[in-house]
């Protein structure tokens, strides 16, 4: 019987693969990219880029693909048996990774191609190549190659031993509330938490710190006590402070060291200044120098946010001494009697079908295309799936897995399937896949769930990401779609997409009253818009903060020989830096920073923001555009999409931009889209 993981006829079965057809699967596809890799290397195989594709880029996307079906699941249903599974068979796959990115065979071969022979699109797949064999180590030699194969495959078991525990902590919380400390919480959280505790044949209220209950809790919890007890377990998880079997602090280190170490055997000082040779930054100095200019630039109004905070609770709830379990709660009683709406009343008209109604009509508009229903093997029963048409065409398709659950990372992440390829073993055109996974409340007694409106911003952020992978028009799979895009600026067409959940005339069609149907009423957006830059000084550097500690963590930080506690020390004089709120001793923000420790933005968390400057500056473009109605233009809809989006890796993110917006970014659309244009009076 063929195991479902080495069917490639079309999309992944994810309804058939077990734990038990990981490691054979593993095996076979392993060997077939070991021959495939063997036969390209050999002195008489031509130096071409089809001919090597043809046999080696064909065996290790059969290996990638059926790879990541299993690390996808391993997110988003994991099991003891199924991750058992994946870690029994990652050093293997990693170590084959590792081998093939520094196999100093086939960089010759790649060296020795004709870049006359290229399209446009091969060309910058084979410069990406050539610049990514010299990353893999393939310059290196005996006990350094070694060596660094070595820290390649202890730096992945790391990696997703870090995520293991981050989310382990997180599931292994429940506190059992009773009825009068929920006091203040929405109706569908308590029915949630109600449920939660049934199920598990308890009394009470079951409480997590899924971000679904969570965040809740914090933001309208009457109950300070409450909010206490659920934030020192929030940010206490995977640490020293929590349960010892999941505590994150040794492999920080030892990840950090690692890096380093990897950094130095390929000829640079610090793992910063290997992270950003592939990225459109050209210095970690120049990352810290945007962060330190962007955050002068906030500080002024993330103080004038504090004091506002501050004198609130003071005056009108009787907090003279806030607590950090406090603010989420008085920025929101500050948020309801200043703008006079809460989120819990602009939640009700999100449910969200008619969310995802909303989106998908904006997105037909704008990029001339047509999402349709389609059917797939899924991995749970809230899964959706969708293809995308263009005249009748199908140009790509998409999971969509909105609900958090037990044994789902938490977070919200847009993972390819696979790449468009015009395929050189068939000649036939793959179409790409993609998988967008949320983590939003449930729905409640019968009812669809309900949407925050940050919920609704991650719906089209991970949308945006899902397009740039699905509508692009390039055929060479390394730099078709997402592939070979410069991760600083990969977050463009993610934080492009939020803009529009700020505009009445795309709201206004995506919006009906979980009880009576009605749309939002423009009262209730114009009050959302007022408030939309509510404390839009201390969030921009709440994310400063995490990116300057992150560029430092890998420049000035050095793991080796540290002593206990250096890295909360680095972590202190950042915050000292930047932030304008106290955070308590006992917070370990870095045990569960998965993003730089498991999820790929090592050096790189900087790219939301350097991003940002880009999305922002785009989508002025349509705001310049837009026509008498509001609505904005199909033209500049269609040039964005041939020229960001259709073309993918194809060229630098650059020069996209500028084909695009006719010039190099500025920064002045993204400071007036945080209310942050005007210098504050003194």
């Amino acid at each position: 019987m063929t195991s479902p993981l080495l069917d490639f006829q079309d999309l992944p079965l994810f309804d058939q693969i077990r734990p038990e057809h990981v490691g054979p699967a593993v095996d076979v596809l392993l060997q077939e990219a070991v021959t495939a890799l063997e036969q390209v290397t050999a002195p008489d195989f031509p130096a071409d880029w089809t001919a090597i594709a043809r046999v080696l880029d064909v065996a290790t996307e059969r290996l990638s693909r059926a790879w990541n079906a299993v690390g996808h699941l391993n997110a988003v249903a994991d099991t003891p048996e199924l991750r058992a599974a994946y870690n029994e068979a990652m050093p293997r796959v990693t170590a084959f990774w590792t081998q093939l990115g520094s196999d100093e065979r086939l960089y010759a071969k790649y060296k020795a191609i004709d870049p006359a022979t290229l399209t446009a699109e091969q060309a910058q797949a084979h410069r990406n190549a050539v610049r990514n064999f010299v990353l893999g180590g393939a310059e290196l030699r005996g006990a350094a190659k070694e060596r660094f194969a070595q820290i390649q495959e202890r730096q992945a078991e790391l990696s997703q031993k870090f995520s293991e525990h981050a989310l382990d902590a997180t599931d292994a919380f429940a506190y059992f509330a009773e009825r009068d400390e929920l006091d203040g919480l929405p109706e569908d959280v308590i029915a949630a938490a109600r449920a939660g505790a049934e199920a598990q044949g308890k009394a009470g209220y079951r409480l997590t710190l899924k971000m679904p209950c969570y965040l809740p809790v914090m933001q309208f919890a009457k109950s300070s006590a409450l909010r206490e007890r659920l934030y020192r377990a929030y940010v206490t998880r995977a640490s020293e402070l929590g349960d010892p079997a999941f505590d994150n602090t040794a492999l920080i280190t030892e990840i950090l060291a690692l890096r380093e170490e990897e950094a130095k055997l390929l000829g640079y000082p610090n793992f910063g200044a290997l992270s950003v040779v592939p990225k459109m930054a050209e210095s970690p100095e120049q990352v810290t120098g945007f962060l330190r200019d962007l955050a002068s630039r906030a500080r002024p109004y993330g103080q004038r946010d504090v004091a506002e905070l501050r004198q609130f609770a003071a005056s009108e709830l009787g907090l003279a001494d806030p607590q950090p379990w406090d603010w989420s709660y008085i920025g929101e009683k500050l948020k309801e009697a200043r703008y006079a709406f809460s989120e819990q009343e602009v939640k009700q008209y999100f449910p969200a079908p008619k969310v995802l109604a909303g989106l998908f009509k904006i997105v037909e508009t704008l990029f001339e295309v047509s999402i349709r229903r389609d059917s797939a093997p899924v991995w749970h029963p809230t899964v959706e799936f969708y293809r995308i048409e263009r005249q009748g065409q199908k140009v790509g398709q998409f999971y969509l897995d909105p609900s958090a659950r037990v044994g789902k990372r938490g977070g919200a992440w847009m993972d390819d399937v696979r790449a468009r390829w015009l395929r050189p073993d068939t000649g036939a055109l793959q179409t790409p896949v993609a998988q967008l996974v949320c983590n939003f409340a449930e729905g409640v007694d019968g009812k669809p769930p309900l949407l925050t409106h940050d919920d609704v911003i991650t719906l089209f952020h991970e949308f945006g990401h899902g397009l740039h992978h699905m509508l692009t028009q390039v055929n060479e799979r390394d730099v078709s779609g997402i592939s070979g895009v410069e991760w600083d600026a990969v977050e463009l067409p993610s934080q492009f997409m939020e803009n529009f959940c700020w505009e009445w005339d795309v709201l206004r069609h995506m919006t009906a009253h979980a009880d009576t149907g009605e749309p939002l009423p423009r009262s209730l957006y114009d009050k959302m818009i007022a408030a939309k830059n509510f404390q839009s000084g201390m969030q921009t550097l709440r994310q400063i903060e995490f990116a300057l500690f992150d560029m430092l963590l890998h420049t000035e930080f050095h793991a080796a020989g540290a002593a206990p506690g250096a890295v909360m020390a680095l972590l202190g004089q950042v915050r000292d830096e930047v932030a304008v709120l106290p955070s308590p001793p006992f917070s370990r923000t870095p045990h569960t920073f998965t993003h730089i420790f498991s999820g790929g933005y090592a050096a790189g968390y900087y790219s939301y923001k350097w991003a940002e400057v880009l999305s922002a500056d785009a989508y002025a473009a349509f705001e310049e555009t837009a026509g008498a109605d509001g609505l904005p233009s199909v033209e500049t809809g269609r040039r964005y999409r041939q020229a960001i989006l259709e073309a993918g890796g194809s060229r630098s993110a650059m020069d996209s931009f500028k084909a695009f917006r006719g010039r190099e970014p500025q920064l002045d659309a993204l400071l007036r889209h945080q209310g942050m244009a005007e210098p504050l009076a003194a």
